[in-house]
């Protein structure tokens, strides 16, 4: 299945936070999309592995998501390394997306910063033909998407692009609900966490209005990407 955007996350909710928004704009105009994630959470302070994935489920189909994998990457401990590169290649050229969203280059968590760096490293070789995959008993084709966007998490980074997600943001929230075990529950007897506080949501809806409030969105996602976006047309640009 080709897909239009596929996402990684180093965790379950990872995506949703910060880009669902963006996904939920582009499935409604009938774009194929399809999130990744690393690992199954099973460090976090809430919750457990088992549950995250059943809420990662739930989350998936409140998305309409074409697909989900997880690459069952250890929790706190995955490293840049080539085993890891050569797990993501195969899942960009199993699925050859246009887009690629990732998680942001730094960040509070360092799980983070280093999925962002490992994603963007295996979409670049995944474009070499020397490097020999195999999915399914067949050797995979070299493919590279053309945009790796990273998107932008606990830490404030000035955006280089930003996507008007307006019509999106309560649906956005209600996708990120899922994940009941994470976020606000007054009857969970769970530890607090930097996201689990009744706050948590205002603060979210707050960073989307600064990143919307430079070009008159109410609401937006903003990404970073690290070479120089091309248009051909500057009237198109807000």
């Amino acid at each position: 299945m080709k897909l239009d955007i596929l996402a990684f996350g180093a965790h379950p909710d990872d995506v949703e936070i910060s880009a669902g928004g963006t996904l939920l704009k582009y499935i409604s105009e009938g774009k194929k999309i399809g999130i990744v994630d690393l690992t199954k959470g099973e460090l976090g302070t809430r919750g457990s592995a088992e549950l995250r994935t059943e809420e990662a489920k739930k989350a998936s189909a409140l998305l309409s998501l074409s697909i989900r994998d997880n690459l069952n990457m250890k929790d706190g401990f995955f490293e840049i390394n080539e085993e890891n590169k050569r797990k993501i290649i195969i899942e960009i050229r199993k699925y050859q997306p246009e887009i690629v969203l990732a998680n942001s280059i730094v960040d509070r968590h360092p799980d983070h910063g280093n999925a962002g760096k490992l994603v963007a490293d295996a979409c670049f070789l995944a474009g070499l033909q020397k490097i020999e995959t195999q999915f399914d008993g067949k050797t995979q084709e070299a493919y590279r998407p053309r945009l790796v966007l990273h998107y932008i998490q606990d830490y404030y980074i000035q955006p280089d692009i930003a996507v008007d997600v307006s019509a999106f943001t309560d649906a956005k929230i209600k996708v990120i609900q899922a994940y009941k075990s994470q976020f606000f529950d007054p009857q969970s007897s769970e530890p607090n966490t930097p996201i689990s506080g009744e706050e948590f949501f205002d603060f979210l809806k707050g960073r989307m209005m600064t990143v919307g409030r430079p070009f008159g969105a109410k609401y937006a996602e903003g990404f970073t990407i690290s070479r120089v976006l091309g248009v051909s047309d500057l009237f198109q640009l807000v």
